[in-house]
């Protein structure tokens, strides 16, 4: 039941507090006076919907902010909610419980990403969402007939809802999560669900007749592997006689290249010491003779170093005495006697000394030159003397170096090496050139060839009868036997492998299948409890349907008689997927259409007010109906509130509730002299709607 109503702000309320009792509440007042206000109000704080264009239409014009807030009780708990809108289309929301005689909240907006919803709270305690209720218990102005013009495929939903049906969908739900969880939990655990009993019967029977077929197949394939391994083993035993004869003769082949390749490199080599030994035979013959010179020479070179070095003294000395004469000879042209006077010392002389006499001077000079001449002749012929023996005591000194770099003492030992080589030349002349086939020869040329010699010849003997192509032919032989082996193999291997799968194949579907028989014997079981009883189809929704259609159709039919109609009886029958409507006059059936417009809303007043009969089923247990007696005459207006007085009496169910109406109209006279318990009237005024309870 709702117990009271707050708006503020809200459409064309300014500041508006309605109380509630059980039974009949009336709003009267002039069209556009804020009566049907008060149904957004109560939709929106519960729901957060309405009937305006958008939530900003719903605050009061000139205002920032408005809100609607609805207090009700439910089963004797008491419930609030509110919800906030401003300008800027921001909303707030909470739903509250009186806890205590405080408000606790339970849910706060529509922060479904915290898994919190306040419409979802809302419509779980009320038992109806915003749709199911507006078209059972809120009758907006002009759409009283609805009832009559819903779809019959809708109208058996709303039935459904308000009965309490469409719970058993939860139920049915719930009952197929339970079945879809533990087919999943079998799923986890098994592998499969009974849902796959077939298919795995199937797989069953394809491994089961895999392994009938595969088993003589593997015994055939092991047979024909020990047979083809008997064959293998003993060409194997034939090669490894033979192998080591194919090592000899590589090892053979590689003896006669190593001597043939020796004996150039030793044929080489003794060519190379020849045309040494040769060379230092032309290097060494004509320097026994030069170094038997060497010391004579030497002593002759010193003899004429002694005698340059005296003839450049004397030639030092006679050129030193040759400048002091050119000296005085200059200074002598300078000296004169004069009266007999000397000129340096001016003493009395008959003649001047004759060094200082020009005539003795030049004379000297001559002399001393034709002194210098001679000996710079002599100096000449002894410079040539010693570059001849300079010349020949390097030549000398050359040839003793040669001797010493080529270790030769003497002329015997020269000759010694000649003779070795003349024995070395003869040696190769008779070595012919170095093929397979003349090796024999070629031992001879020294120790070393001849141990090869001797290897090859033992070599020769053991490889003696092999045959190289049938080596090869065997090798092959072999290599394609293992190929034929390991093809078995691989076959028998895959064989066993898929004897192996299927065995366990076999044995996991086995029991997979008589667990998942059991499963689907349960599964069954529940299926049957999900159609039979949760199914909104089965028969308990039937029944209950069956139900209320018989009770909504009495009590129609009751209403009818108070509202003085020619309908006597209306009956409500459920077809496979709805449920239709006839009308009875007396004993003749009448069609919704061909009734008058005051006709079909008498019917549709009854079905409303019989379906209200029945919310029961609905834990807020309310009716609106907004100018319901449009379409009346004044009979029937008289006779409808005499209903709704009757009707404020009538309990719902074993609950002994009065069911609460709240009726919205401008035919404020129908309601004077009446019993209905409380009356609002609603004015338009400049600051907006006023209420005044009459």
């Amino acid at each position: 039941m709702i117990t009271s109503v707050e708006l503020s702000n809200f459409l064309s309320h300014s500041d508006t507090k309605l109380e509630f009792d059980n039974g009949v509440t009336v709003f009267v007042g002039h069209n556009g006076a804020g009566k049907s206000s008060i149904i957004d109000a109560i939709t929106f704080a519960l729901f957060g919907q309405h009937t305006r264009k958008s939530n900003k239409g719903l605050i009061k014009h000139g205002e920032a902010q408005g809100f609607a807030k609805v207090i009700f009780s439910i089963n004797g708990k008491r419930y609030k909610a509110e919800r906030r809108i401003d300008v800027k289309g921001g909303l707030a929301a909470q739903f509250s419980e009186m806890v205590e005689n405080q408000w606790m909240p339970l849910a706060v907006g529509e922060r479904k990403q915290f898994s919190e919803s306040m419409t979802h709270e809302v419509e779980k305690r009320i038992g109806l969402d915003f749709e199911k209720l507006k078209i059972a218990s809120i009758v907006q102005q002009g759409e009283l007939n609805s009832i009559i013009k819903t779809k019959p495929k809708e109208f058996k939903e709303l039935l459904n809802a308000i009965i309490g049906i469409d719970k058993l969908d939860v139920a049915s739900e719930a009952m197929k999560e339970v079945s879809k969880n533990f087919r999943q939990k079998i799923k986890d655990q098994v592998g499969y669900d009974d849902t796959h009993i077939d298919i795995l019967s199937r797989d069953l029977q394809r491994y089961k007749t895999e392994l009938a077929e595969s088993k003589p197949l593997q015994d055939k394939l092991s047979s024909k592997r020990i047979q083809y391994e008997k064959e293998l083993a003993a060409m194997q035993k034939n090669l490894e006689t033979e192998l080591p004869k194919l090592d000899k003769l590589s090892q053979l082949e590689s003896r006669k290249n190593e001597l043939s390749t020796y004996a150039k490199e030793a044929i080489q080599e003794m060519k190379r010491e020849i045309a040494e030994n040769e060379r230092k035979i032309r290097d060494c013959k004509d320097c026994f003779e030069s170094v038997g010179l060497k010391k004579d020479l030497e002593s002759k070179l010193e003899k004429a170093e002694f005698a340059i070095e005296d003839l450049q003294k004397k030639l030092q000395h006679l050129s030193n005495q040759k400048v002091s004469l050119e000296e005085k000879r200059t200074l002598s042209s300078k000296l004169q006697l004069k009266d007999n006077k000397c000129p340096v010392c001016d003493s009395v002389v008959d003649k001047l000394n004759p060094l200082f006499q020009e005539k003795h001077l030049k004379q000297e000079l001559a002399q001393t030159q034709d002194k210098i001449s001679g000996l710079e002749k002599e100096l000449v012929l002894c410079n040539r003397s010693m570059v001849e023996f300079s010349e020949k005591v390097q030549k000398a000194r050359e040839a003793e170096a040669i001797l010493r770099t080529y270790s030769i003492k003497s002329k015997e030992e020269l000759q010694k090496i000649q003779y070795v080589v003349e024995q070395k030349k003869v040696n190769v002349q008779k070595v012919p050139t170095i093929t397979a086939g003349n090796l024999v020869e070629v031992a001879h040329i020294d120790s070393h060839t001849k141990i090869l010699f001797d290897a090859i010849s033992q070599l020769e003997q053991d490889t003696q009868g092999f045959d190289e192509k049938q080596f090869t032919k065997l090798k092959e032989s072999i290599r394609q036997k293992q190929s034929e082996v390991a093809t078995i193999n691989q076959q028998l291997g895959a064989i066993s492998e898929k004897i192996d799968k299927a065995q366990e194949q076999i044995k996991s579907l086995e029991g997979a299948i008589f667990e998942l028989k059991i499963v689907r014997d349960y599964v069954e079981e529940l299926d049957t409890i999900q159609t039979k009883i949760f199914n909104r189809d089965g028969p308990v929704a039937t029944s209950l349907r069956s139900w209320a259609l018989n009770t909504i159709s009495s009590k129609a039919s009751e209403y009818l008689m108070l509202l003085n109609t020619k309908i006597h009886r209306i009956l409500l029958s459920e077809k496979t997927r709805d449920v239709s409507i006839t009308c009875y006059s007396k004993n003749e059936s009448l069609e919704i259409e061909s009734l008058s417009g005051g006709e079909q809303v008498g019917v549709a007043i009854a079905l409303r007010l019989a379906m209200a009969h029945l919310l029961g089923s609905s834990n807020l247990k309310f009716m609106i109906l907004d100018e319901p007696t449009t379409h009346l005459d004044e009979e029937r207006r008289r006779s409808l509130v005499s209903v709704f007085s009757q009707l404020s009496d009538i309990t719902s169910g074993n609950s002994k509730i009065p069911l609460q109406l709240i009726i919205i109209t401008h035919d404020a006279e129908i309601f004077e002299n009446s019993n209905i318990d409380k009356i609002y009237k609603f004015s338009a005024t400049p600051q907006g709607t006023q209420t005044l309870a009459l």
